[in-house]
């Protein structure tokens, strides 16, 4: 009987240590030994989804595992950044996050995260330039005569976002406000979809990602007005900026990743690394000069200026938010 006992001791200590060794995550030396997931919290075809897939590729290159794009979209972002704050903090499942989580702390009354404290910052990624285009057809040839055409027009036209609470809504909703016009808006689930119903007509105009209207640009589908630039984007050399048309009007959206609050630190290093690597190929840099994406410098790369850039980010964006009386329930 005593023997039996003993037996059946062994064998629960064994099983407990199976159990505990199945439990055991892979240490973060080892990471990654499987895919991963890069949450892209807006629609596939946009400029943010853009972004992700070109450096996401060469993420799958320099790491060795697949990286895997999962579009999350909704409210402005949300959606998909607040999935990332509340996965296992393994480092399987990343976000790339942007101005408009910045945004989204003050718009909102009640936002899903706090960017400060529900991450482990990265590495900040890139920036991409507002553009603001009309339909094809809106008779209008230039930012001055945009402005003039709206003032006399606005109650009958509309204007499309990626959705409330995106960086370019909140562009277009302060522009708007500072030529002194009001147009009803139609919020989207992302730039893609917004720009299909601006060729189709169904829209006046729209502020999107420099990387989302480029191709319609380009094939004359859409007419561009301005761009928020201080200077003329090498991806859309014929389009003037604001400035150049005579209005002080800058607009853009920064990306970078995030990871859940709590991913080991050196699994934080190895994903800083490998997207610093992802980000200094020189391919990677041509195919984002080529939507209008510009990687950022190389002494604002590292962890510590994303951590250290989030608060001010936020006053940043808050202000006119505020200023404006724009807010969300």
């Amino acid at each position: 009987m005593n023997g039996f006992r003993a037996s059946c001791a062994a064998i629960g200590v064994v099983a407990a240590v199976i159990i505990v060794a199945l439990a055991t995550p892979v240490s973060a030396e080892d990471w990654p030994t499987r895919p991963l997931t890069m949450v892209v919290p807006f629609p596939a075809g946009g400029g943010t989804d853009v972004l992700g897939r070109v450096v996401g590729k060469r993420l799958s290159e320099i790491l060795g595992q697949p990286v895997v794009i999962e579009n999350l979209a909704g409210a402005g972002g949300m959606v998909g950044t607040a999935h990332v704050a509340k996965a296992a903090p393994d480092g399987y499942e990343f976000d790339l996050g942007s101005r408009a989580d910045a945004i989204n702390q003050t718009l909102y009354k009640h936002p899903l995260y706090d960017l400060k404290e529900d991450f482990e910052p990265v590495v900040l990624i890139a920036e991409q330039p507002t553009v603001l285009v009309a339909r094809k057809t809106l008779p209008v040839e230039g930012l001055a005569d945009f402005i003039a055409y709206t003032k006399a027009h606005q109650s009958m036209m509309r204007f499309g976002s990626a959705g409330i609470g995106s960086p370019v809504f909140v562009d277009c909703a302060l522009f708007d406000k500072a030529i002194g016009v009001e147009v009803q808006h139609i919020p989207y689930r992302g730039g893609g979809p917004a720009m299909q119903d601006l060729m189709a007509g169904q829209l006046d105009y729209t502020c999107t990602l420099s990387a989302t209207a480029q191709p319609q640009l380009q094939g004359s589908e859409i007419k561009g007005v301005a761009a928020f630039s201080r200077k003329r984007l090498p991806s859309l050399p014929n389009l003037p900026t604001a400035f150049e048309q005579g209005t002080d009007f800058e607009g853009s959206t920064w990306f970078a990743f995030f990871l859940p609050k709590g991913t080991p630190g050196a699994i934080v290093k190895k994903l800083h690394d490998a997207t610093v690597a992802a980000m200094d190929t020189p391919s990677v840099q041509e195919q984002l000069i080529a939507t209008g994406t510009f990687v950022v410098a190389p002494e604002r790369r590292s962890t510590e200026y994303l951590k250290t850039m989030l608060g001010p980010e936020i006053e940043r964006n808050g202000a006119p938010l505020k200023a404006a009386g724009m807010s969300i329930d």
